[in-house]
C-alpha cells in the first residue's frame, strides 16, 4: 500500500481506533497523576502529566507525521513553546532573525539579548544578503526565521537559509504558522526545529491556546527543551489537546479554502484605487513568488495584508466599517479577521503605518470581497 497523503492521516487522526472499545474518536484522558501496580512499577508509560499524558501523545505523534519530523512537543502557548528554544541558548552565543517577524517572539528575544548578554542581529528579510552577513560563525546558535513573513508576507529561502546556517555552526528554526505542514515541510528543506502556533491553523476555531515544536532529531537540544517543559511547566491541558487533535482533523480542507479565498481577494484588489499594495506571496507580482512556489507546494495560505492609500487613519477607518471581517487579532480560524499590526505590537513596530492584516475564513469569497469594497467606499 503506498504511503498515505496528509489528508489521510489528519481525517483519520494518525488512524485512531481504540484498540478495547473500538471508538473512533480518540479519548481525553485528563488525569494528572498516574497509578502503580502491587510491585511499584508504573502500570503504564506516564507518572505525571505536566511530565507527558496520552492525550498529547496523540497530538504529538500526528504533527511529527505530518511534518515528518522524529518528534514534537506540544506546549501550553506558542510563546511557551518559543522561550524553550531559546532557553537553550548559553550565554556569550548569538541569535539571528528577521527585523520583521511576530512582536512577541521579537520582545522576548530583546529581552534575553538584554538581560543574558545574548546577541542578537536582525536583518531584513528583503535584502537577498542580509541573512548571511548578520551570521557570526561559531558564535550563532540559532537562526530563527519565518516564512512567510509575519505580516509583510515576504518570502524567506528555507534550503538557502539551512545551508548557510550549518555552515556557520548553528541550526535553523523556522516558524511556519502561517503556511503548516500541509504546504510547507521545512525539515525536508534542511531545517532542524519546526515551531507552530497551534492557536491558529492547527487549531483553526479560536478557541484553543497551544504551540508545538518538531525536530529533525532527538539530540541533546532536543533533550533539553523537553527538559525545560517539564520543569516549566507548560504544558496543555488534556481537554485543550483533545480540541486540538480534532481542529486538525479538517486541517487540509480548512487551509485550501482559505488558500483559495485569499488569492481571490488578493487578485482582485491588486491595483484597486483605494489600495497601494497587495502583499500576498500567491501573487505573480509578489517578490517572493518563485521561491514561495518552490517551497509551498499546496496553496500560499489565508494570510494577506493590504496597504490602504493614505496612513494609519485611513486603514483603521476601513477596518471599523467591515461587517464580516471581525477586528481582532490571532489568524487561521474558520472566521475571517482584520488587524491593524502597527497599533498592535506598539511603539517598537516596524510593520507600516497603512497596512492591514487580513486573516482569510472559510466564508463565501465574494461575500468578503463585497465587505471589503464596502469598507474602501465609504472611506
Amino acid at each position: 500500500m503506498k504511503r498515505r497523503s496528509l489528508d489521510t492521516i489528519l481525517a483519520q487522526a494518525g488512524h485512531f481506533v481504540d484498540g478495547v472499545t473500538g471508538a473512533v474518536t480518540p479519548p481525553i484522558h485528563p488525569s494528572t497523576t498516574f497509578a502503580r501496580g502491587d510491585d511499584y512499577e508504573l502500570i503504564g508509560d506516564y507518572i505525571y502529566s505536566r511530565y507527558q499524558n496520552p492525550t498529547y501523545d496523540q497530538v504529538e505523534h500526528l504533527v511529527a507525521e505530518l511534518d515528518g519530523g522524529a518528534e514534537a512537543s506540544l506546549f501550553s502557548s506558542g510563546m511557551a513553546a518559543i522561550t524553550a528554544v531559546f532557553e537553550t541558548v548559553n550565554i556569550g552565543q548569538h541569535i539571528v532573525a528577521p527585523t520583521i517577524m511576530y512582536h512577541g517572539a521579537q520582545d522576548w528575544l530583546r529581552r534575553i539579548s538584554e538581560k543574558n548578554n545574548i546577541g542578537l542581529t536582525l536583518f531584513d528579510a528583503t535584502d537577498p544578503n542580509a541573512l548571511r552577513q548578520a551570521i557570526k560563525p561559531g558564535k550563532t546558535a540559532i537562526v530563527w526565521i519565518e516564512t512567510p513573513v509575519n505580516p509583510t508576507w515576504d518570502i524567506i529561502d528555507i534550503a538557502d537559509t539551512a545551508e548557510a546556517a550549518h555552515d556557520a555552526g548553528a541550526i535553523l528554526g523556522v516558524d511556519c504558522t502561517v503556511s503548516t505542514p500541509i504546504t510547507t515541510r521545512a525539515l525536508q528543506l534542511g531545517a532542524d526545529l519546526v515551531f507552530h502556533s497551534a492557536t491558529k491553523y492547527l487549531n483553526g476555531h479560536s478557541d484553543v491556546t497551544a504551540g508545538i515544536l518538531v525536530t529533525r532529531e532527538t539530540d541533546e537540544r532536543w533533550q533539553e527543551i523537553k527538559f525545560i517543559r517539564k520543569h516549566v511547566g507548560g504544558v496543555l491541558g488534556a481537554f485543550e489537546a483533545w480540541l486540538l487533535l480534532r481542529g486538525m482533523r479538517t486541517l487540509s480542507i480548512r487551509f485550501e479554502r482559505a488558500s483559495s479565498n485569499a488569492l481571490k481577494i488578493a487578485q482582485h484588489f491588486e491595483g484597486h484605487s483605494k489600495i497601494k499594495t497587495v502583499l500576498y506571496p500567491g501573487l505573480e507580482s509578489h517578490p517572493g513568488h518563485v521561491i514561495a512556489r518552490r517551497q509551498m507546494t499546496n496553496g500560499f495560505g489565508g494570510m494577506l495584508s493590504l496597504c490602504v492609500k493614505g496612513g494609519a487613519t485611513e486603514a483603521k477607518a476601513v477596518a471599523t466599517k467591515l461587517k464580516l471581517f471581525v477586528s481582532a487579532t490571532s489568524l487561521g480560524g474558520v472566521e475571517s479577521l482584520v488587524e491593524h499590526r502597527a497599533s498592535v505590537e506598539g511603539p517598537l513596530s516596524q510593520v507600516q503605518p497603512n497596512l492591514l492584516r487580513l486573516s482569510v475564513g472559510i466564508e463565501d469569497v465574494d461575500d468578503l470581497i463585497a465587505d471589503l469594497e464596502q469598507a474602501f467606499e465609504i472611506i
